[in-house]
C-alpha cells in the first residue's frame, strides 16, 4: 500500500522524537558518569526535537541542563572556558581509558590518539570561549 508523503512525514517526525528522546537519556546518563560524554548526546537530542516536533524542543531548551551545558553553543558557536576545560577533561579520561585498553593494539592505540587530539584541537581552535554571564542581585 502505497502511502502519501503526510503520512510519511509524520512517521519521521515520531522517528525524529523517539531518537531525540533516547539521546537526551544518554545525555543524563553521562552527566552522571563522568566516562560518557554528555554534551554530543544532547545536542543530538537538539537536532532531532528541533526536526520531530517545535513543543518538544521548546520544552528541551527552557531547561536548566540545556542552558547550563548547550545554549551558549548553539546560539554563538561558544563555550564558557569552564564548560570547555570539563569536556577536554572528560574525553581526555575516556580517551585515556580506551588506549590503555588497547595497549596490545598498536592500530587501535593511533585511532584513539588522532581522535583525542582532533578533539582537542576543535575545543580550543574552533570554539570560541566566552565569560561566563553573572546576574546580579
Amino acid at each position: 500500500m502505497k502511502k502519501n508523503g503526510r503520512q510519511m512525514t509524520g512517521m519521521i517526525r515520531y522517528v525524529f522524537i523517539v531518537a531525540g528522546v533516547m539521546a537526551l537519556g544518554i545525555g543524563i546518563v553521562g552527566v552522571v558518569l563522568p566516562i560518557l560524554p554528555s554534551t554530543p548526546f544532547f545536542l543530538l537530542s537538539v537536532v532531532c526535537f528541533t526536526k520531530g516536533s517545535t513543543r518538544m524542543r521548546a520544552w528541551f531548551t527552557s531547561k536548566k541542563l540545556y542552558q547550563k551545558h548547550l545554549d551558549s553553543y548553539v546560539s554563538k558557536r561558544a563555550m564558557t572556558r569552564k564548560t570547555k576545560i570539563y569536556i577536554l577533561c572528560s574525553i581526555t579520561i575516556l580517551m585515556g581509558m580506551a588506549f590503555v585498553l588497547s595497549k596490545n593494539l598498536l592500530a587501535g592505540q593511533i585511532c584513539v590518539a588522532v581522535v583525542w587530539l582532533a578533539h582537542v584541537l576543535y575545543f580550543m581552535f574552533r570554539v570560541k570561549s566566552i565569560e561566563t554571564v553573572r546576574h546580579s542581585q
